[in-house]
């Protein structure tokens, strides 16, 4: 048997109302425990870029699911902080020999969550259950990396950026960022919309699959996704609404456009190493 198959056969039984938390035994919080280490770990991830596209993996948000529905919310206290959830915090004895520091009072890694090496992640901010944070990534001051979404290697998260998570409400697939990707200050990604490659985001954006992106480059308009190597930033557009009496001058929505990046951009959003010495 492996972990899948375990925490499959689990989601089945807990389906078919075969187990509840009243019901669960050792064995079944054992296969919980385990799912929560490899997620740690960074043995099992939410999704996975196969031959070039990103593919959700079902079955780990199915691990992640369980442990909320066969676990009840407990009193606990985790550094001087009395709380009430279903999982504890993340334990962060690891992250130091990876050279991965959190600052004090407000940074909140919770169970299930995976950070790589030469992490920095800011207070306050917080990093949900099955996400992935990758190598050399800035978490700064108020953000939020929802559940499962994936974060590359070498990002950086301007302060008070939102990545959506995939549980409520259930999305198919998580955000993703990938390798390089710098957002600016406030950006929002939801929904499971993917941001290519060493883009950078201009401060404030939105990032959504409901949101039309108008790729100069290709000179096309694209949903769900930022291709790599453009610099993006929010413009407004003519709504379909049109003429209204309650909009003089037409109605208009917020639109992305992508461009090519240019070298001073790329070098104003190079990542600081001395932060990382």
């Amino acid at each position: 048997m492996t972990l899948q198959s375990d925490v499959s056969d689990l989601w089945h039984r807990y389906d078919d109302d075969a187990v509840a938390a009243e019901t669960a035994t050792a064995d079944d919080y054992d296969t919980l425990d385990a799912f929560l280490d490899a997620l740690e770990a960074g043995e099992v991830r939410a999704a996975e870029k196969r031959g070039g596209e990103w593919e959700a993996n079902e079955w780990v948000k199915q691990g992640i699911l369980l442990n909320f529905g066969l676990r009840e919310t407990e009193a606990r206290s985790y550094g001087g902080v009395d709380y009430h959830d279903v999982l504890p915090l993340r334990e962060t004895g690891d992250l130091g020999d990876r050279g991965t520091r959190n600052t004090p009072d407000g940074t909140t890694i919770r169970r299930g969550a995976y950070l790589g090496s030469d992490c920095i992640m800011m207070s306050p901010s917080f990093v949900n259950i099955g996400a992935h944070v990758g190598d050399g990534t800035l978490v700064d001051s108020c953000d939020t990396v929802g559940s499962c979404a994936q974060i590359g290697e070498n990002v950086k998260l301007g302060a008070n950026t939102l990545i959506g998570g995939v549980l409520e409400p259930v999305e198919d697939a998580p955000v993703i960022v990938e390798d390089g990707v710098s957002l600016g200050a406030g950006c929002r990604v939801t929904s499971g919309f993917v941001v290519g490659e060493n883009t950078v985001v201009g401060e404030n954006t939105l990032l959504s699959p409901r949101i039309p992106v108008y790729d100069l480059v290709e000179e096309e308009v694209i949903y769900g996704h930022l291709p790599p190597e453009r610099r993006a930033f929010t413009r407004m557009v003519e709504s379909s609404i049109g003429d209204h009496d309650l909009f003089a001058g037409g109605a208009y929505k917020p639109a992305v456009v992508a461009m090519d990046i240019e070298a001073e951009t790329r070098d104003a959003t190079r990542r600081e190493e001395a932060l990382r010495e």
